[in-house]
């Protein structure tokens, strides 16, 4: 394997599929191991900050539980695999799907629930809100390395599929899976629905969005001819 010696073309996507400023994408893609040892970090903390849910869950769904923590061991891993010259599509797509849904979800829940957090010191409060957000710039760096083969898409889409599922629909055992919230999910919200409802409804639309993206994505390069393999697969 042979590390990349030069950074990847940008190809001449709408500003609306990449919104990260040229200057930031090579600036994360030129310092690439920085950028993966802080996402570990951030992972390492995750299943810190998961560690008493995993304790009240049935160890058979573990894996399900510490969604944002899993984000950034994707995409740190889908960086590395690229900087060791070996790019994997359905890992950087697992990435690409788990930093727009997490980086977008988190701080969904925290506007919303917002005097329910009102407890939660607010240097925490700030590092959950504009951590998560970042995740989301990050994520849509990816182009840069990847061409979203729909393969790959398809697998990102069948693991946050089932994610969706056993968080909010169908726990397979015991109660849902989702991230802990500050309220019960039977609290009355807003539009007659109760806090399960808003918070499914967030990461149901955060899901379809980041399949939007990757699909769209795909297509532009097919369109401007910038695939980085055969455009078959």
């Amino acid at each position: 394997m042979s590390t990349p010696t030069r950074l990847p073309d940008r190809a001449p996507l709408p500003r609306y599929f990449a919104p990260v400023p040229r200057v930031l994408e090579d600036l994360g893609l030129r310092f690439a191991w920085v950028v993966v040892a802080i996402n570990l970090l951030g992972t390492v903390f995750g299943f810190w900050y998961y560690s008493g849910q995993f304790a009240d869950t049935a160890a058979v769904m573990w894996p399900w539980i510490p969604d944002s923590p899993l984000a950034t061991l994707f995409i740190a891993l889908a960086i590395a695999c690229w900087k060791l010259g070996h790019e994997i599509p359905w890992l950087t797509a697992l990435a690409f799907f788990g930093n727009i849904i997490l980086g977008l979800w988190t701080p969904f829940t925290l506007i919303v629930f917002a005097d329910a957090y009102a407890g939660l010191h607010w240097a925490m409060y700030q590092f959950l809100f504009w951590s998560h957000l970042a995740m989301v710039v990050q994520a849509f760096v990816l182009h840069r390395i990847t061409d979203f083969p729909v393969y790959a898409v398809a697998i990102a889409l069948l693991w946050y599929g089932s994610n969706l599922i056993v968080d909010y629909f169908v726990p397979i055992t015991g109660e849902p899976h989702h991230t802990t919230i500050p309220v019960a999910r039977d609290t009355e919200m807003f539009l007659e629905a109760d806090a399960l409802g808003v918070i499914a409804a967030g990461e149901v639309t955060f899901t379809l969005i980041a399949l939007f993206f990757a699909l769209a994505i795909r297509i532009k390069l097919c369109e401007s001819g910038h695939l980085k393999r055969d455009p078959s697969t």
